[in-house]
C-alpha cells in the first residue's frame, strides 16, 4: 500500500521583500521534485540579521512551540556564517541563494531536528530583546524594557510589566546574567530593573516586629522586600 507523502510546509522571514520574492521563485523550481507548500511569510528560512530582531533569537523563542519548526537560516555574512553554523552543524543558506543548495537543505529538513536552545545561546551571546511568553498554544514576545521585576516562584518565574504578570520557565540566575545590565537582585527570588526604581521604603514586618527596607517601582503599588544580604542597593540607588 502506498503513502502520500505530505507536502514540506515553508514559512518564509526576512526583512526583505525582494529576498522573499526571490525564494518563493526558487522554492517554486524545487516544487516539481519535492512536495512543499509555502503557508506564510514574515521561520523554515531565516535571515541572520533583521533589524527588528536577530533570527537566531527568533529561533529561541519558537523553540518554546509544542512542535518546535525545523530551521534553515540564509545569510550574506559569509564568515559568520562558516565559522558558527558548520561548527555546529546547522543548516544555512549563503546569499545569493543557488537553487541546488536550496533544494538540497529542503530535502534534509525533512527528517532534520529543531535546533537545541543551549546552541542557539551559544551562536547569540547577547542578551535577547524580548522574552517569551508561552500562553494556551501561542508565544506572546515581551520586550525586556517593559520588565519591572522577574521573581522566582516555585518553578515558574513572573514577568511583571506595567499591564500585568506572566510565567515562564527559567532559571532566575540565568536571568540575572544574561540581563545584568537592566537588572539588580533584591533578594535571592527577585531581580528588579534598575532605572525603573522609584524609591525605597522602610515596612514593618507584624509578625517579626522588625523593619526591612522594601523596592517601590514606578507605576505599581507593590512593594518589593530586600534581603539582609542585598541591602546595599538601598545606597547605591537611593
Amino acid at each position: 500500500m502506498s503513502t502520500v507523502e505530505l507536502p514540506l510546509a515553508l514559512f518564509l522571514v526576512d526583512d526583505e521583500p525582494p529576498a522573499r520574492s526571490r525564494l518563493r521563485e526558487l522554492l517554486a523550481d524545487c516544487a516539481e521534485q519535492l512536495p512543499l507548500e509555502v503557508v506564510g511569510e514574515a521561520g523554515m528560512l531565516l535571515d541572520i540579521r533583521m533589524p527588528q530582531m536577530d533570527g537566531i533569537e527568533l529561533a529561541q523563542h519558537l523553540n518554546k512551540l509544542p512542535k518546535p519548526p525545523v530551521i534553515v537560516f540564509t545569510t550574506a555574512y559569509d564568515k559568520y556564517a562558516i565559522a558558527a553554523f558548520e561548527q555546529r552543524a546547522i543548516d544555512y543558506l549563503l546569499k545569493p541563494i543557488r537553487l541546488g543548495r536550496l533544494f538540497e537543505a529542503l530535502t534534509r529538513a525533512r527528517d532534520a531536528v529543531p535546533v537545541r536552545t543551549e546552541v542557539l545561546h551559544e551562536l547569540l551571546p547577547e542578551p535577547r530583546k524580548n522574552l517569551s511568553i508561552h500562553e494556551r498554544g501561542k508565544i506572546y514576545l515581551i520586550p525586556i524594557e517593559k520588565v519591572l521585576y522577574l521573581r522566582a516562584e516555585m518553578k515558574y518565574i513572573t514577568v511583571r510589566t506595567l499591564e500585568r504578570e506572566y510565567l515562564i520557565e527559567e532559571a532566575l540566575s540565568a536571568l540575572e546574567k544574561e540581563f545584568a545590565v537592566r537588572f539588580v537582585r533584591i533578594h535571592r527570588n527577585c531581580l528588579v530593573a534598575k532605572d525603573e526604581i522609584e524609591g525605597f521604603e522602610k515596612v514593618v514586618d507584624e509578625e517579626a516586629g522588625e523593619a526591612h527596607w522594601a523596592v517601590k517601582l514606578k507605576g505599581i503599588s507593590e512593594l518589593l522586600p530586600i534581603s539582609r544580604r542585598q541591602q546595599s542597593i538601598v545606597k547605591e540607588f537611593g
